[in-house]
């Protein structure tokens, strides 16, 4: 008797698995925003100068979040070259920080000339907080999973999904 055919994967398998790779890394990112938080106040309170104090903690913050996706999120990702990989990570991170700081310099420096209100503090954290942070934590999730962490072999429950440069 031949072998089974692995039977296709139905459209509320793969969901659930995206719910479940967002949770992942959405408490990664929550984890490496605490510790970004965290370092960055004690540098300062310890007497760093601020910019000094931010560039420790993002790069400490970073590292803990590509070990975070690499290990947990994405573990079953290709992982045959850890240096390129990080790199890559932390130019994508840095894109994702610049979408965050263009929604901030668009509402405060270009939108801000034309109605004042949005060079308020509230506006800047609505532009750079909610509408930046949210745009580049999309942009991180997608090139992370589409650059970074390609899953090349089918998880081991023996459910068959699309390699990942064809699902997205």
């Amino acid at each position: 008797m031949p072998p089974k055919p692995p039977e296709p994967t139905t459209l509320r398998t793969r969901i659930t698995g995206l719910v479940h790779e967002l949770g992942k890394f959405g408490i990664v990112g929550g984890t490496a925003f605490t510790v970004d938080l965290v370092l960055f106040n004690v540098l300062l309170s310890a007497g760093l100068e601020s910019l000094t104090a931010k560039a420790g903690a993002t790069i400490v913050a970073t590292s803990v979040a590509f070990v975070g996706n690499r290990f947990w999120t994405w573990r079953d990702g290709d992982h045959t070259n850890m240096a390129r990989q990080y790199t890559t990570f932390f130019v994508l991170n840095l894109i994702g920080l610049g979408i965050a700081l263009a929604c901030l310099a668009i509402s405060h420096y270009g939108l801000g000339q034309i109605w004042p209100a949005l060079r308020s503090p509230l506006a800047d954290n609505i532009a750079g907080v909610g509408v930046g942070t949210v745009l580049g934590t999309m942009f991180r999730f997608w090139s992370y999973r589409r650059f970074v962490f390609r899953v090349t072999d089918a998880p081991a429950t023996g459910s068959v999904t699309a390699p990942s440069s064809v699902s997205q």
